[in-house]
């Protein structure tokens, strides 16, 4: 039970929130302001790591100007893959450019979701919060727990959104490997490359076994995701690149 104190006490200190939230939006949203808390506590969890990932746009405009020069060490060193490997991440750290660093805003999200599923799968810290509805389906219910009544359609509608968030991202991350000849750091040739733009898939995949509550999550920080594509993405002048 140890092992699960630090757990509790970060859904309890959510459902807080959650809760708080909820009583504020209650008079605009009637039955579902937990389920409007849920978004703008999402919301508010983004905005909490944008610094992170306006650091991680520029560090991929970075990429994108070093385009040149990856091909070239990929044309050098195309029998060498390991040494391919040695060659880009010292390209990319005298850059100023690592690749991980694009992925810590993914990582930093993880927490904030095993919280949510935790509050909602098993209501620790307030259960009350499971009997909340969204359009007539409790959020802690899952996919399986109804097949008849709002439950497929209020399911269907978030999964249809996420299945369309995810082509959108699939569709970016392929082109966004064009543009810099890597996939975080790994040549866009081989089975591994090949798979990374699924990866956005993978979050249909957990909305189908988690609480509506979590779907709600998941659909909401995928949304800001690719709304951050649209607004820190836009094309830039060469010489502004630079400057970054």
């Amino acid at each position: 039970m140890l092992a699960f104190a630090p757990l509790h006490s970060a859904a309890s200190a959510a459902a807080t929130v959650v809760t708080w939230l909820a009583d504020v939006l209650a008079p605009l949203t009637g039955g579902a302001a937990t389920a409007a808390a849920i978004v703008l506590f999402t919301a508010a969890v983004r905005l909490l790591i944008s610094p992170l990932t306006v650091a991680q746009v520029r560090g991929e405009r970075r990429r994108t100007a070093l385009a040149p020069e990856v091909r070239e060490l990929q044309r050098r060193y195309a029998d060498d893959p390991a040494r391919l490997q040695t060659e880009l991440f010292a390209l990319y750290r005298n850059a100023g450019a690592s690749p991980v660093a694009g992925c810590l805003p993914a990582l930093l999200q993880a927490p904030f979701f095993l919280v949510m599923y935790r509050l909602f799968a098993t209501g620790d810290g307030a259960p009350q919060l499971l009997g909340e509805r969204l359009a007539g389906v409790p959020l802690g219910w899952h996919l399986g727990d109804g097949l008849a009544g709002p439950v497929p359609l209020v399911f269907g509608v978030l999964l249809a959104a996420l299945l369309a968030l995810a082509w959108w991202s699939s569709r970016r991350m392929r082109r966004a490997a064009a543009a810099t000849g890597t996939v975080a750091g790994t040549p866009t040739e081989g089975p591994g490359a090949a798979l990374l733009p699924l990866l956005p898939y993978g979050t249909v995949l957990v909305a189908l076994v988690v609480p509506l509550a979590a779907v709600l999550y998941l659909v909401t920080t995928t949304a800001w995701t690719a709304l951050e594509q649209v607004v820190l993405r836009r094309p830039q002048p060469a010489a502004a690149i630079d400057k970054r």
